[in-house]
């Protein structure tokens, strides 16, 4: 049933990652609603409502790090889990950290990674499973009420 996992606002300028993640959160239940980059991601959050957010970094308009910054300084957003799923470097994830980011995928993922890293972020698992392949997608600790 879509959206019975909830739902995760997926933000990338390139097409078909933004597909690729569409699919696999949808095949796992997710509603998805996506953004090619952060501006329009700031214009559509407050509407669609998420349960989740996914950046890339570098993006056209307003790039990741700085849309989670103005989703933190956002009363109405601050609450919402952050992701940056990107080929991050070390200065990136600082960057991001200090911006209020909760969580770090990096590409190329596998895809039931990026499903572990959304409902963890939505609050539907527990722990990271461990299957010894790669490495668990970084997690600041902490809750975070529901969104809307």
């Amino acid at each position: 049933m879509p959206g019975a996992s909830g739902r995760v606002l997926v933000v990338d300028d390139n097409k078909v990652i933004r597909q690729l993640i569409t699919v696999n959160l949808e095949l796992e239940g997710f509603e998805v609603v996506t953004a090619s980059d952060g501006a329009e991601c700031l214009e559509i959050v407050h509407r669609t409502c998420p349960d989740v957010i996914t950046l890339d970094v570098v993006m056209p308009r307003l790039d990741g790090i700085s849309t989670a910054a103005r989703l933190r300084a956002d009363p109405r957003t601050s609450h919402l889990p952050v992701a940056i799923v990107s080929a991050c470097t070390q200065v990136e994830v600082e960057s991001g950290l200090a911006a209020g980011v909760d969580a770090f995928l990096s590409k190329p993922f596998e895809p039931a990674e990026l499903v572990r890293l959304v409902r963890r972020l939505a609050g539907q698992e527990e722990s990271p499973s461990s299957d010894g392949d790669h490495a668990a997608p970084r997690v600041r600790p902490g809750t975070r009420p529901p969104a809307c």
